[in-house]
């Protein structure tokens, strides 16, 4: 199975049907901090629509299309970081991810990030790796930024967040650019 050891307290492991429960109690404990920027939230109200989520992330995995993995600090389940899906033909990949409130301000995501864009263009040779965010979402556009991504521009109302459309800015990095951390 996939799993990555970021240091001596954080991995990322790739999200199994065991993981329904902790992943559903970190979601619904963090409900209104992850419903600001991510339009899945609300569709996601029991253990069942979380074992889906997670049902799809192993045949996504299996297929070769990308993973979704958990990101354990000290023990417990901090956030999820995965690919939205490979396209080998071009190879690149987008990814995404979120953190439990709790868990923020830590270098988590950076350091989670930086794992799984160099596992991108070193370990699976793809050619480009997009980050796309809110624009609004300040803490979510640090991580690119801090990594050295090129903001190559802004999908105006990219997405649907319940009730209001919100713009997303495209960062991208080529495998030419990454520098090894």
């Amino acid at each position: 199975m996939f799993y990555f050891s970021l240091d001596d307290k954080t991995e990322l492991r790739l999200l199994e049907e065991r993981h329904t429960e902790e992943l559903f109690a970190l979601t619904d404990q963090n409900r209104a901090h992850l419903r600001q920027w991510l339009p899945w939230v609300d569709g996601t109200t029991s253990l069942e629509d979380t074992r889906k989520f997670i049902r799809f992330s192993l045949e996504q995995f299996a297929r070769n299309e990308g993973f979704n993995a958990g990101i354990w600090y000290h023990g417990k389940l901090a956030g999820v970081i995965g690919h939205h899906k490979i396209d080998w033909a071009n190879r690149k990949t987008s990814i995404g991810y979120w953190l439990g409130a709790s868990f923020q301000g830590q270098g988590l995501m950076t350091k989670s990030c930086r794992a799984v864009v160099d596992y991108n263009l070193n370990e699976l040779k793809l050619n480009r790796v997009e980050i796309r965010c809110a624009v609004e979402n300040r803490k979510s556009r640090a991580i690119p930024e801090r990594l050295g991504f090129t903001q190559e521009g802004v999908i105006r109302q990219a997405e649907r967040l319940y009730d209001h459309f919100v713009d997303h800015v495209v960062y991208g990095m080529l495998a030419s650019e990454w520098r090894k951390s």
